[in-house]
């Protein structure tokens, strides 16, 4: 019996569910996905699915059985806030332009004069852009008429303590620059929405190397099969 049992696939029961909740709730006319449109109680529920369906929840693939129910445990265990972040992780973008603000979590965020951080409860990254790696590197942060570089580079680190003293399990600090190998650890959570044969990115971006559908891409599919 067990052996003629389809096997249950998570990804496509989030699917037919988020379609099904849009083809209820959504406005539109029949057919037209142009014309389709979501409550604002539900407007960001798409771009939550769409987190969920590449977390390492749904996505076990590199991810040891143990890993998994682990990772699986904590989300039921957690509150909503943190259930949230671990689903769809926070980003804060620091640069001379700006004080910390809320960033998308898109690969358009990244940028070579802004440093990133990366709440994804497991893992707390902090991203410098490759301008902001090299004049670290150069040691323009110890020199005193770069007081300001130096408090740039203070406060992500900074807010990176504050966040591991604060939660229980301890998660992983990665530090690390633009194009290193470490950055993954940022890329992976990020919306493909400029990837290696899609548009070029604007200057001092970046791509990723990835076959994932963008999530604009993702909403294009959905509005489509929810009109039906």
């Amino acid at each position: 019996m067990f052996d003629t049992q389809a096997e249950f696939d998570p990804i496509r029961w989030l699917d037919r569910s988020l379609i099904q909740l849009c083809s209820r709730f959504g406005d539109y006319q029949k057919d037209n996905p142009s014309s389709f449109s979501l409550s604002p109680r539900f407007s960001i529920f798409p771009q939550f699915i769409f987190h969920l369906r590449r977390s390492q929840f749904v996505q076990v693939f590199n991810n040891s059985p143990d890993e998994t129910a682990y990772f699986r445990m904590i989300l039921n265990r957690e509150n909503v806030a943190n259930s949230v972040v671990m689903i769809q992780p926070s980003l804060i973008s620091y640069s001379f332009h700006s004080g910390p603000e809320p960033a998308l979590l898109d690969v358009a965020a990244i940028a070579a004069d802004r440093i990133l951080l990366l709440d994804s409860y497991f893992t707390v990254v902090v991203f410098h852009g490759a301008t902001i790696a090299q004049w670290r590197n150069a040691g323009y942060q110890n020199q005193p008429e770069h007081e300001v570089f130096a408090q740039l580079l203070r406060a992500p680190r900074d807010d990176a303590d504050a966040i591991i003293k604060e939660r229980f399990p301890v998660p992983r600090l990665v530090i690390c620059d633009q194009h290193g190998s470490q950055a993954r650890f940022l890329l992976a959570k990020l919306n493909p929405s400029a990837t290696y044969n899609s548009a070029s990115p604007l200057p001092g971006g970046d791509i990723l190397f990835t076959d994932d559908v963008s999530f604009e891409v993702f909403l294009d599919h959905l509005q489509r099969l929810a009109v039906q």
